[in-house]
């Protein structure tokens, strides 16, 4: 068990878009743009299922 409290695990479910690695990996995943893939995640407010969904439909 942890002694602090406060810290938690790592959340798979959300994108970190404070995180430059998370942006470039969503980004080559889906083949978008920097700004589209920083859009696509505030968009969805993180959601990792929801921005694959979005960037899907934004490539076709």
């Amino acid at each position: 068990m942890t002694d602090h409290k406060d810290k938690h695990k790592q959340d798979r479910r959300r994108i970190a878009e404070s995180q430059p690695y998370e942006v470039g990996y969503f980004r080559k995943k889906h083949g978008l743009s920097q700004d589209a893939a920083r859009k696509i995640i505030e968009a969805t407010h993180g959601d990792r299922k929801k921005a694959n969904e979005m960037a899907e439909k934004w490539r076709k």
